[in-house]
């Protein structure tokens, strides 16, 4: 069960469970406590509590969202970088062959490891992903692309014209290790869960005084219900665009596997 799922799950009976303590704390407490007056300034206190909550959440949400965007775009990027590498290597001609060859290996090893779930690639030679993290830098892919660079970096142009070929794939290599590591740093979740649970708490309190508010009949606790299943939903589309690889929303591999496609024509 993926984490988004799992704080979800808890909001959801945490928000249900202060709602129905809530009620039945109302109808324990004393007569003067449930006056008019006092009903009238819990609704205050909780109007309060209720905006500034929403505005927590949208701005979250708003930020979740500008985050998994550029994860998106730094997705597209890295693969269109690594399909430009690879052509430029290939107009290079045979010195670059090897070189080639490791490309698409570290290209299919990445579909594999970032989606693992998802049909491997195929045509290719690529190292066993059944151990790479999902998220973080893997140790066997940089020495893949280290391999790439020294390439580059040892080849010898014999006219003009090669010339100006290593020095555009010497370009474009340092763009796909600029965009490998924003990628790899797009990966990690930004909410921590110590804020998660604090909002949680928040949340809480504002069910709690849901119950001890609304009337004890169908209708009233219909509503509560709506408010519980919204809350939650949200806070779940949170926390999933938080990890942009996995869950509902996840970053597909369509770009990657262009480029490795590309790649293999």
């Amino acid at each position: 069960m993926t984490r988004e799922v799992v704080w979800a799950l808890l909001l959801f009976a945490a928000l249900v469970a202060s709602a129905a303590a809530g009620s039945f704390l109302r109808s324990r407490l004393p007569e003067p406590h449930r006056n008019q007056e006092t009903i009238e300034f819990l609704r205050i206190v909780t109007a309060l509590l209720v905006t500034f909550i929403a505005l927590v959440m949208s701005l979250l949400l708003a930020s979740e969202l500008s985050s998994y965007d550029s994860a998106y775009h730094d997705r597209n990027h890295y693969a269109a970088s690594l399909a430009e590498l690879d052509g430029c290597m290939r107009d290079f001609g045979p010195p670059l062959g090897a070189a080639r060859q490791e490309l698409h290996s570290y290209t299919a090893a990445v579909i594999a490891s970032t989606w693992p779930d998802e049909p491997r690639p195929q045509g290719v030679d690529y190292p066993d992903t059944s151990k790479f993290p999902l998220v973080g830098e893997v140790p066997a892919l940089n020495v893949l692309i280290n391999k790439i660079g020294l390439a580059l970096a040892g080849v010898a142009p014999k006219d003009p014209f090669h010339q100006a070929i290593a020095q555009r794939c010497s370009g474009v290599f340092h763009d796909v290790v600029d965009a490998r590591w924003s990628v790899i740093e797009d990966a990690h979740g930004s909410l921590s869960a110590p804020f998660a649970a604090v909002l949680l708490f928040w949340m809480v309190l504002v069910f709690l005084s849901f119950g001890l508010q609304g009337p004890r009949n169908l209708l009233a606790t219909f509503v509560i219900g709506i408010a519980v299943i919204s809350v939650t939903s949200v806070m779940f589309v949170i926390l999933d665009l938080d990890l942009p690889y996995g869950g509902l929303f996840g970053i597909p591999s369509t770009s990657m596997r262009l480029a490795l496609s590309d790649m293999l024509r």
